[in-house]
Formats: C-alpha cells, structure tokens, sequence
C-alpha cells in the first residue's frame, strides 16, 4: 500500500480563497534556533570535552559519524525538546540540525541514526563514565570568568520511575513506585549543574553522602583551592558521616534535621512563650527563632542547632537545622537554609522539561550516560538564558518558554557554491533577541 501522508491536503477556506497544505516546502527546519545553541556549544565545548573521555573502538576506515558529532546532536536535539534517542532517525537531514553539527545542509551526508545513536549510549565504561562526570565538574568550574570567593553547593534527590527491571532500581515504599533516586547537585545562587548521579531508588546512607561530596570538593578544589564551599542539604543527607568529613575538610554544611523529643524539650520554653504571645495578640501565625548545642547518639560531638517556631491554629511546629555556620538563627533558617528549595526548581528544568528521567536502558552505564548528556543540554539552555541583556524577560524564562521562543523557529535553509545561506520567519516575534545573542556569540570566536 502506498503511503500518502505528504500528499497535500485541504484546510477550511479563509475568505473565499481555498488553503492546501503539504509537506514539500524545501529545506525547512523547525528548529532555527539550534543555531544559536550551537555557538553556546561552540564555546563551551561540551561535546569536545566529552569526546575526549571515550576511547574509539570502531574500525577508523568505517566510521561515518565521529563521537563528537554524535555527542552534540544528541544534546542540541534534547534541548530541542527531542528527549529519545528514536529522533534522530527523523533529524538526519534536517538542515539545521546538519548546519549545527557541522555538516552541509545538503550536500553534507546525513546524521547518525537511532541504532548507531543507541550503540553509543551503551558503549562507556564504567571508568569512562567517571571521567565523563569529572569532566562536567570542569565544566562548572571553567563556567566562571574568576574563581569565585565562595560557593553553595545545594544537593537533592529525586523520583525517577522506572518502567522494567533496569538494573539499579529498587522499590521504595515512600513512593510506592520501582525507581531510581539519582542524586543532583547544583550551585545555589546560579544554578549551574554540578553533578547529577544515577543511584539506587533508596535513601542515601552516610557513607555514600561522604563519598559522593568527597569527590565532588576535590574536584573542585584542584581548580579552586582556596574557595569557600558550604553545603546545603534535606535532613537525610545531614548524617554523621558526611558533617564529620565536611569539618574536617573546611566545607561549612546547612542539613535539616528531623526533631525529637529531647530537641523539643530544649525548646519547650520559647515554645511555650511563643504560643502565650500569639493567643494574646490574636495574631493568626507567629514566629520565633532559636538556637542549641545538640549531640545525637551517633554522633561523636555536639553541634549547633537553630530552629523556626510557628504557633497557628493549627498548632506548634518547629523545624530543625544542624549548621557549621555562624550567624542568627533567623539569618541561618530564613535566608540560608530555606533558600535551598531553589534547588527544586532547577531539578525541575532538568527532569521536567529536559526529560532525564528518560532512563530506560538496562545498564546503569548507559542511564548515567544519557544523565550526562541531558546535564549537558542543561548547559546549552542555562547558557543561552544567562546570555540575554540584563533586562531582558528571558533571563527569567523556563527552558521550555525559551525553546518556544528561540529554538522553535521556522528556518529555510539554501547551499550554494560559496556560501549558506537561512531565512527566518519575519514576523518572528523575538527576531531582536535572536540577532543580538547571535552576535554575541559569534562575536566571542572559538
């Protein structure tokens, strides 16, 4: 049977004019703006930079597509909003794409298809996926014009289902789901990815928190020794192990920490006072702020705890955190600990609408793989976004406004004898913006 899915078809008439619409427009793309991230690419080198961590295994004489190639089609098409490797059997001869890799729009061979895509995903070692993620710690580092006086480096966790028996998963009765619970660690005040980390779908242990800070700081520090790095975190990464490894360290920490009843007895006076003081004023909620020197059981010193009392109708709640920090309680709670729940947003760019929870490949190799190269197309759209004029609206943008904005748009491309040459829509809305990033890019070299 033939297939005739491009054969034009009849819309409603618009003014006594009737409207036919095919798909045999030419060389049409519907990702201009891949342009753009491949010069964001360009300067941040990511694929390059990745490249150099694989070891090629094919036979030189029939390869048709080198890693790096494969490396920036498969971020610049995730940031594109193409999430699954299957895509790329429908991006091989988009122009743009072709253009933003670095082959010729048309007389250029086409792209890597989806089985030579999957080959290399499955490919990295478990060593080469180590280096690969110290690679993209270099990349934080070197995404600073000068080593900064002090870091925040937020860590969370988050639900990543699983849909088969992939290796790593694990139910965990809080979600009542079979999961992984992959690690992210990003810089607090800018947002920067740091390290996302494909783990089992438990709770993190002491041992492991240790472990992953540890290489993580000492990454860090082989390019900024002297760098002041504190370490946010919810109260199951606050474990003895890992606030014992950041003193003696020189890494300040700020966990939360579940109560308990000798940490409220400690504090039952301002609890109290503070209740007497709200049902005097009639005030519907009121607050209070308090310290204390706290040791658990299974710690080996006392520590400084600071809490946040609210009284309500609804009654007494206290929250708890153990700090190295020095400061006022309100200080420590409101303005340090508490702006940590940034760091959910930013998970949410990354899971949400980068889609890395596409993690369906049987080997953890190849799921921490995609982590990396999703992590990587994080980078092209955090780049792009910081890149805006300093009043522009798209610096506050989502990913996915800004892909609607900038990266969505219709693109006609021709090659010539001597040069190539791309139409963009005239009405584009954002057509201002997309020149002047353009330039700035370009303007930057190599």
């Amino acid at each position: 049977m033939d297939d005739d899915s491009h054969l034009p078809f009849d819309l409603p008439a618009v003014r006594r004019k009737k409207v036919s619409v095919g798909f045999d427009g030419g060389r049409l793309s519907s990702d201009g703006g891949v342009l753009l991230l491949r010069e964001v690419e360009r300067r941040l080198g990511i694929a390059g930079r990745l490249a150099e961590c694989l070891t090629e295994r094919r036979d030189r004489a029939r390869i048709g597509h080198e890693i790096v190639e494969m490396l920036r089609l498969r971020m610049l098409a995730i940031a594109a909003g193409y999430e699954d490797a299957d895509d790329c059997d429908a991006l091989r001869d988009d122009p743009a794409f072709k253009l933003a890799v670095g082959r010729l729009p048309e007389t250029g061979a086409a792209l890597c298809s989806q089985p030579t895509m999957s080959r290399l995903e499955n490919a990295p070692s478990k060593a080469e996926i180590a280096r690969m993620m110290g690679a993209m710690i270099d990349l934080f580092c070197a995404g600073w014009r000068r080593p900064p006086g002090a870091i925040v480096l937020d860590i969370d966790d988050t639900l990543d289902r699983v849909h088969g028996r992939q290796q790593l998963s694990l139910f965990n009765a809080h979600y009542d789901e079979r999961c992984f619970l992959p690690i992210h660690v990003y810089e607090g005040t800018s947002g920067k990815p740091v390290a996302v980390i494909l783990r089992p779908g438990k709770t993190p242990g002491g041992v492991e928190v240790r472990a992953i800070l540890k290489r993580i700081v000492g990454r860090i520090r082989r390019h900024w020794p002297r760098v002041a790095i504190t370490v946010r975190g919810d109260s199951h990464y606050g474990r003895p192990e890992a606030m014992a490894w950041c003193e003696q360290n020189g890494v300040d920490y700020a966990f939360g920490l579940a109560g308990n009843d000798a940490l409220h007895a400690r504090l039952r006076p301002v609890a109290d006072d503070l209740c007497v003081r709200r049902a005097e004023s009639g005030a519907d909620k009121r607050r209070a702020w308090a310290e204390t020197s706290y040791a658990a059981r299974s710690w080996t010193r006392e520590r400084r705890v600071v809490a946040r009392l609210e009284a309500s109708p609804l009654g007494l709640d206290i929250r708890y955190v153990v700090t190295s920090l020095a400061g006022t309680p309100e200080h420590l709670y409101q303005t340090v600990y508490c702006a940590r729940g940034n760091a959910e947003n930013f998970i949410k760019l990354h899971k949400t609408q980068l889609a890395s929870d596409r993690t369906s490949c049987r080997s953890p190799n190849a799921n921490q793989f995609r982590l990396i190269l999703h992590t990587a197309a994080y980078w092209l759209l955090h780049t792009l976004r910081a890149a805006a004029p300093p009043r522009s609206p798209c610096r506050s943008f989502e990913f996915n406004t800004l892909r609607l904005r900038l990266i969505k748009i219709a693109a006609r491309v021709v090659e010539g004898a001597a040069r190539i040459r791309v139409w963009l829509p005239t009405a584009c809305p954002d057509a201002a913006l997309f020149r002047w990033l353009a330039g700035r890019f370009a303007a930057s070299g190599p």
